[in-house]
């Protein structure tokens, strides 16, 4: 672990069978009930829809069967199918992606072939082609059923079925898991692996490449550059030029200068790399800090960290570059509705969120957290001291520091200018390694101190989270317990303006505490999306079911594997998973009531260009 201080954790236990048990009880009991009907419509889709919808297009638009039409007229089948599932029916909104766009809808596209598809595509005329893919809309979300199934795909639906009750299982048990540490959490993300295999949900090469990604390499890399910082002493002069000049150094300015820094850093960059950045920093006050009996104050080191993390949380929304979330609910509404919206127009509607949230998760942490050592003077002034013996900046810091400055600016330009400039995407993933590698080819580290100053059960731990995530995604579990949400409170009067945009935001924050915010907002942006148009078509409804879906995907604050953030200050070793409830759930309650008044009396106010108001 990056924090050196040798004390019982959660990886020193041993299960404890008895919460052990009501997980697995829990687990069995679930895979024992009778499937809900629902459960059987949701695999039919996600199993056969696919291919139903391809033939019907096929048929309808080129008069044969999918695999009778040529090589260019099957990728258009394709290209529409895409599409259309993500809620793009006009013809003109598909016309607009071009080809590196539909190659990232997850398509092999020959470039022949797209221009083919582009120049068909532009002679049909407009409302015609609007009609036949609303019929392949409903085809594959309201008509087809398991009647209609040959007995091959009659199989194939069964067993969809059977994944998605497998994972409904496992979300209690997961979620059990983590509440009662039941048994240490990186043995938890090894149970997720051997239940989709067991089960058959994946196969065991599938399971294998699913538990690496890139941000699980991210984590992986942040934790090294961390451990770096650690080495060199780079995390003690930064800690000093934040705070050695404050007048009072109290742990409540502290906090204050932390949540100011990071909120709204991380609107604009990584989250990621904020909390791995300040993970050193938070470490050094707590280990220079001592608590009436000579040690460091434990409840001091739980509120840096909670502080870090939740600062991160609450500043994703703030603009579109805060997450992949914000994008997602921005391509989806140009894509479905043909709603635009800029850069700075996200801004004007999603900072005051986080402005707000700032002082509300100040104000929780000092309520929620009450450390016996509240005066950090003794801290810095020890810094000082350290920092006065070594002398100025040495070589190892120095370039310690410039391989961070260069990881830091690849992760903020890979997605645009490193990828034009390279022709291939990196993902910070990669950067971070490529940064830890940088940091043992300069001699600043040697693999001994990765081994001992990283918390490779975090990396583990997170890898678990994402796999657990994309099969959600994936089987088809995230969109029926979404859909299943919905319709049970339909009967409840949530079905027009503010009360479709309460449950919108309800169903969204539930669902992004069991996956990465990407995915959840995914799963749920067209769900919520859909429920606005048809409530209240053509009105500012739809784009701000858009911003709460984005916003409410960050309100990933009461599980360990909510966040990249949550797991990289999980690795300090000062953490239990019930102290990210502590401030969590009182956090998820602020969040969703300041979402909800601006979602009330703040967007209204400044409306939407071309949109009535709902």
């Amino acid at each position: 672990m990056i924090n050196q201080k040798k004390s019982k954790s959660g990886y020193d236990q041993y299960v404890n069978y008895k919460t052990f048990g009501i997980a697995v009880g829990l687990f069995a009991l679930i895979l024992l009930l009778p499937m809900p009907a629902s459960m059987m419509d949701v695999a039919v889709e996600y199993s056969a829809g696919e291919d139903h919808v391809l033939d019907f297009l096929a048929q309808d638009l080129f008069g044969q069967a999918h695999h009778e039409v040529e090589q260019w007229q099957s990728l258009s089948v394709r290209v529409l199918e895409k599409n259309m599932r993500q809620g793009a029916l006009a013809r003109d909104t598909i016309a607009k992606r071009s080809l590196e766009q539909t190659r990232k809808l997850g398509l092999t596209v020959d470039e022949t072939h797209f221009e083919k598809f582009s120049a068909w595509l532009a002679s049909n005329e407009p409302e015609a082609f609007k009609q036949t893919m609303i019929r392949a809309h409903a085809l594959r979300h309201e008509q087809l059923s398991y009647a209609d199934l040959n007995r091959q795909q009659q199989i194939k639906a069964e067993r969809a079925a059977w994944h998605i009750q497998v994972c409904l299982a496992m979300v209690a048990f997961v979620v059990v898991c983590f509440l009662t540490e039941a048994i240490p959490l990186p043995g938890v993300a090894f149970c997720i692996g051997l239940i989709l295999v067991f089960t058959g949900v994946v196969s065991r090469r599938e399971v294998a490449s699913l538990f690496w990604s890139d941000a699980c390499w991210f984590i992986m890399g942040s934790l090294m550059f961390a451990a770096a910082f650690v080495k060199t002493g780079v995390d003690k002069r930064i800690c000093l030029f934040l705070f050695k000049r404050m007048a009072r150094p109290n742990i409540k300015w502290i906090t204050a200068i932390l949540i100011l820094v990071i909120a709204p850093g991380a609107s604009f960059i990584s989250d990621h790399a904020l909390a791995a950045m300040f993970l050193p920093i938070a470490l050094i006050l707590f280990n220079n800090s001592r608590g009436t009996d000579g040690r460091p104050d434990l409840e001091l080191g739980k509120m840096l960290m909670i502080a870090i993390c939740m600062a991160c949380n609450v500043g994703g929304f703030g603009s579109p570059s805060g997450g992949a979330r914000n994008v997602i609910m921005m391509t989806y509404m140009e894509d479905m509705f043909g709603i635009t919206m800029g850069y700075g127009q996200w801004i004007a509607y999603g900072f005051p969120f986080v402005l707000i949230m700032m002082p509300v998760l100040w104000v929780l942490l000092q309520w929620r957290f009450k450390p016996q050592v509240t005066d950090m003077t003794p801290a810095l002034d020890s810094l000082k001291q350290d920092m006065a013996r070594k002398g100025p900046w040495n070589r190892q810091q120095i370039i310690a520091v410039v391989i961070f400055l260069l990881m830091l600016s690849g992760w903020v330009l890979e997605k645009n200018v490193l990828h034009q400039l390279l022709g291939v995407r990196l993902g910070i993933g990669v950067i971070a390694i490529a940064g830890a590698v940088a940091y043992m080819l300069c001699g600043v580290v040697n693999w001994r101190d990765y081994q001992e100053k990283v918390d490779w059960g975090v990396v583990w731990l997170y890898a678990g989270a994402i796999i657990f995530g994309k099969v959600l995604d994936s089987t088809g579990t995230a969109y029926w317990l979404a859909s299943s949400i919905v319709e049970a409170v339909a009967s409840f009067g949530f079905a027009t303006g503010q009360a479709l945009l309460t449950l919108g935001t309800v169903v969204t924050a539930v669902l992004t505490n069991l996956m990465a915010d990407g995915p959840a907002a995914a799963s749920v942006g067209p769900i919520t999306l859909n429920m606005a148009a048809i409530a209240e078509p053509g009105s500012t409804l739809v784009p701000f079911m858009g911003l709460a879906t984005a916003a409410s995907s960050s309100f990933a604050y009461l599980l360990v594997i909510g966040t990249p953030p949550n797991a990289i200050v999980y690795a300090s070793g000062l953490l239990e998973p019930k102290d990210f409830i502590r401030v969590g759930l009182p956090c998820f309650i602020m969040s969703f009531v300041t979402l909800t008044l601006l979602s009330w009396l703040y967007w209204p106010l400044i409306g939407y260009p071309g949109l009535k108001p709902f």
